[in-house]
């Protein structure tokens, strides 16, 4: 087995949940990290045991060594480092959402295409093992024909302090949370049945000295079948994350909840330290989630990718998945400011 060389560009939450669902894939190795802090780059390469952290972006990505470029950095950092990856013609995944907006994500997208090499887009959830699980069934013609799509992703709000700031990360709950609802509803939909319209409402209902984005969020999706998907999003949810979706067939239905329903509760008096992504306490009644990174998906995305690289196929997403989704949520905020359906349309 040929293994797989990896740089990974950034150094904090993503790239730790990334290392995390690396850690079970055989035939890879990373290599090197990047962080713009010496600090950050080098505290992250100590707990990782990784023996190259650096702080150059532009060495990295000059090295002949690496296989594949994953990108964990804020959002206002994917374009340009796609663009330089793209120019070397690297091989490059980038964590959701793919772009700011749908003109940058077109960028990134051209450029990955005229590079030639491999680009995949890290959406955890159709990744996760229950959402693929529902989709199997889906597939079998266990539910009949697809009708309406739930998906819920909330939590009481961005764990750095660079989320909240719109100009940075391209907007807020329904940028944030919505890309995973929407790439559910088309994974669970079919990606030939495309989303054409959108109906969006949004506010901030509770972080207004934080943020000058929504913190609350509702987008609907048309499909072209006539099909829907609801999406719900929030950023002011107490209890933890919050991960369901429901699946609405001809014949019947499929519901996940990998947080809500863990296989443990727990009661302590006392502070039992982490237990779950966006946890707000540490005690009392508890729903402790274990293998988190294979839960919401980590795990599976990194192994596909890896094995992607190594077998020099497609991965099953891409930055065009990536781009679609930004389409869809620009036209959801076109929709929170003029209160009307906007069609879904190409930049």
């Amino acid at each position: 087995m040929k293994t797989v060389n990896i740089a990974m560009l950034g150094s904090g939450f993503v790239a730790e949940f990334y290392m995390q669902g690396l850690a079970n894939v055989k035939g890879q190795q990373v290599l090197t990290n990047y962080s713009r802090s010496q600090k950050r780059a080098k505290g992250f390469a100590s707990r990782w045991n990784i023996p190259e952290p650096s702080t150059n972006l532009r060495e990295i990505i000059a090295r002949t060594d690496i296989d594949l470029y994953l990108i964990a950095l804020p959002n206002e950092e994917h374009l340009p480092a796609t663009l330089a990856l793209a120019k070397a013609k690297r091989n490059q995944v980038c964590t959701k959402p793919l772009a700011r907006n749908g003109l940058e994500a077109r960028a990134m997208l051209n450029a990955a295409r005229r590079a030639g090499a491999l680009h995949g887009y890290a959406e955890t959830e159709v990744f996760a093992p229950a959402v693929v699980k529902a989709r199997e069934i889906i597939e079998r013609g266990g539910i009949g024909r697809v009708l309406w799509v739930r998906s819920r992703e909330s939590h009481s709000g961005p764990h750095s302090a660079h989320f909240w700031d719109i100009t940075k990360t391209g907007g807020g709950a329904m940028h944030d949370l919505g890309c995973h609802c929407v790439e559910a509803a088309r994974y669970f939909f079919g990606k030939e049945d495309a989303v054409v319209e959108v109906m969006a409402w949004g506010a901030t209902l509770v972080h207004h000295k934080k943020t000058k984005g929504e913190d609350n969020a509702l987008l609907i999706l048309r499909f072209s079948s006539g099909g829907i998907g609801h999406c719900e999003l929030s950023w002011s949810t107490r209890g933890g994350l919050d991960l369901r979706n429901e699946v609405h067939g001809t014949e019947g239905s499929i519901f996940t909840d990998v947080t809500r329903r863990t296989p443990i509760a727990a009661f302590s008096t006392r502070p039992a330290g982490y237990l779950v992504e966006k946890a707000d306490i540490d005690f009392g009644w508890t729903k402790p989630l274990p293998e988190e990174a294979f839960t919401y998906g980590y795990q599976a995305e990194m192994k596909h990718f890896v094995d992607c690289v190594r077998e020099g196929k497609a991965p099953r997403e891409t930055y065009e998945d990536g781009y679609t989704v930004n389409r869809i949520l620009d036209a959801g905020y076109q929709s929170m400011r003029s209160r009307k359906w906007i069609r879904v349309r190409d930049h």
